[in-house]
């Protein structure tokens, strides 16, 4: 049974752009722009499916606690409905904006088997799952398909830094044996390696892997992974910054960070993107240049649970990580007075 979305995440970063604040309305508030076609999902699916198909907007979900430290699952649940009430395309629990590294077993479990009973058959689930261990990536991908995830986000083995070779056993070990369709996720500024264009399209051939996040901002590996695409594999961006770039440049999509607080803004900007309308997406797109400075302030994801803290959802992460700096908390409450602003044209813009 097919899960099909034609149309659809920030870690830390630099910002790449000359940030500028949010403006006024303008002549892209009135544009026509293409609906995305509604997500069609399927709740169960056969182990070895790999009718996986992801485009759109797909946010990389922070994971709330409460002030004790504990899972806030009323504040996940909100977190979840407001991404699906904004028409987001796909949700990814526990990877690295979600602390994954942070997270107990029982606690991962807890996450997606919420997710998957609140989202699943309207919108897939993926499950971050990348370890540093082969054996231990197939064993969590076992976990997320037993707790009825769509699909798994795998990057690449941190901190080991794997060779090519290494690289191409490893994926393959786990698109074989995981029992779940597989996303690629190349993040070299966290893992300390590298997934080479060429190894991508040499593991875009197998039956079980079905697209790649490049979290990559240079448009050189953008362009080297697009004529990759097809029907049976996505090329999503993974840096917000860059995102409506990749996107009007033919990829299919983003995993987003800044969509965990503004869902129906990065939902309108794939719309501009994916439809072609360059000066629309581009003028969009300038609007957000303020908040993907904020969220590269410091490490992801310390900026982006500030501002999920303001709108009531979550108090703060584990250790080693901590609460944004007093020095960046104006900021955060100046940003996040645009940002509810820019949230409400959005959802009038989609009605």
């Amino acid at each position: 049974m097919a899960v099909a979305m034609r149309g659809g995440s920030l870690r830390s970063h630099g910002c790449q752009h000359t940030c500028r604040p949010f403006r006024a309305a303008s002549k892209i508030d009135r544009v026509r722009t293409p609906n995305l076609p509604a997500p069609r999902h399927s709740a169960r699916r056969p182990a070895t499916s790999t009718a996986l198909q992801l485009s759109g907007c797909i946010t990389a979900l922070a994971t709330p606690f409460t002030a004790a430290g504990d899972i806030d699952l009323p504040a996940w649940q909100r977190l979840l409905q407001e991404q699906l009430d904004a028409g987001i395309h796909g949700v990814v629990v526990a990877g690295s904006t979600g602390e994954a590294a942070a997270l107990f077993d029982a606690e991962f479990d807890t996450l997606l088997r919420s997710a998957v009973e609140q989202v699943g058959g309207r919108i897939p689930v993926l499950a971050g799952t990348g370890q540093s261990n082969t054996a231990k990536t197939i064993e969590a991908n076992r976990r997320a398909a037993a707790l009825g995830a769509d699909g798994v986000l795998v990057v690449t083995p941190p901190y080991v830094r794997p060779t090519q070779s290494g690289l191409l056993a490893h994926f393959r070990a786990v698109a074989d044996e995981g029992r779940l369709p597989v996303v690629l996720y190349n993040v070299p500024g966290r893992t300390g390696c590298d997934l080479a264009a060429e190894t991508c399209g040499e593991l875009s051939l197998h039956p079980n892997i079905v697209g790649i996040k490049e979290a990559r901002a240079d448009a050189e590996r953008m362009n080297a992974l697009l004529p990759l695409r097809r029907k049976e594999f996505a090329v999503l961006s993974g840096d917000d910054p860059t995102a409506a770039r990749a996107m009007l440049a033919g990829a299919d999509g983003i995993v987003s960070v800044a969509s965990n607080v503004v869902p129906n803004a990065f939902r309108r900007l794939c719309q501009l993107a994916l439809g072609g309308d360059a000066d629309a997406a581009e003028e969009f797109d300038a609007r957000l240049h303020a908040l993907y400075h904020f969220l590269g302030i410091e490490s992801n994801p310390i900026p982006v649970k500030a501002l999920l803290a303001l709108n009531g959802i979550g108090h703060g992460l584990r250790l080693p990580l901590q609460p944004l700096s007093s020095a960046h908390a104006a900021e955060a409450q100046r940003l996040h007075a645009d940002i509810i602003q820019l949230e409400q044209r959005s959802r009038i813009l989609a009605a």
